[in-house]
């Protein structure tokens, strides 16, 4: 399995951590630097070898994104802008970026994108299970406040149309993302299920429940889905302790 390399460009923190976890999602993609201050990025790429992949910002102290990328673009197999502003598209063009990324972007997109200017990695995209612990969004209640969330927190992440709505043990987070695209990274970790169309939930945080209707830790109360049924009973069957099982 081929190995690409790749560097991150971003002053600001939270997007370089943020970054660093959707990396950590794609098997192939293995980050070797990230730079906080553009100059140092400039100094040493200039002076290192051919990079896979270099994904940067635009809007950065003493010297822009599109500035340093006429200088590096040689150095960079493929290169991606990552940045919240809509109007350089057409510099991005102009240094024959590979794509434009518009934050804050969802990892489906993201993941996407990569796989189409790294075509080998699309068969890979999401077969490793997560590697850390914790992951990083943004909060749309906070003005788009970059927020950690530990996975074993996590009670239900609920489906708001282009959003979802993620319930943990001490609050509540909305993120732009659709409930498909989370489910992704949920899918892979044996602890969540999906037992309502428009819910994924935590079985540690399963408080109760009474017929159809499963009530979390949090109070949250969800109804099992037609569809769901029969994996909801499988379930069920297995984890309910009956008088007489041995």
């Amino acid at each position: 399995m081929k190995i690409y390399e790749c560097i991150i460009i971003d002053d600001e923190p939270f997007a370089i951590e943020w970054l660093k976890n959707y990396i950590s999602l794609i098997p192939n993609l293995q980050l070797i630097k990230a730079y906080i201050d553009p100059l140092e990025a400039l100094i040493e790429i200039a002076s290192g070898g051919m990079v896979d992949l270099i994904i940067l910002d635009i809007e950065m102290p003493q010297i822009t994104g599109i500035e340093l990328s006429k200088e590096i673009r040689k150095k960079a197999k493929r290169l991606v802008f990552s940045t919240a502003y809509k109007q350089y598209g057409y510099e991005a063009y102009e240094v024959d970026a590979e794509a434009y990324l518009l934050k804050p972007y969802t990892f489906s997109k993201f993941a996407g994108t990569i796989a189409k200017i790294l075509p080998s990695l699309d068969d890979t995209i999401y077969s490793s299970r997560p590697n850390d612990d914790f992951f990083f969004v943004k909060n749309k209640d906070e003005q788009l406040k970059i927020v950690k969330i530990r996975y074993a927190d996590v009670v239900a992440v609920e489906s708001k149309l282009n959003y979802v709505l993620i319930h943990t043990t001490t609050k509540q987070v909305l993120t732009y993302m659709s409930l498909s695209e989370i489910s992704k990274i949920f899918s892979q970790l044996a602890n969540f299920v999906q037992f309502q169309r428009s819910y994924i939930i935590s079985k540690t945080h399963i408080d109760s429940i009474d017929g159809n209707t499963i009530k979390m830790v949090n109070g949250l109360k969800i109804t099992v889905g037609e569809y769901y049924r029969k994996n909801f009973m499988v379930f069920l069957t297995e984890k309910l302790i009956k008088p007489g099982r041995k």
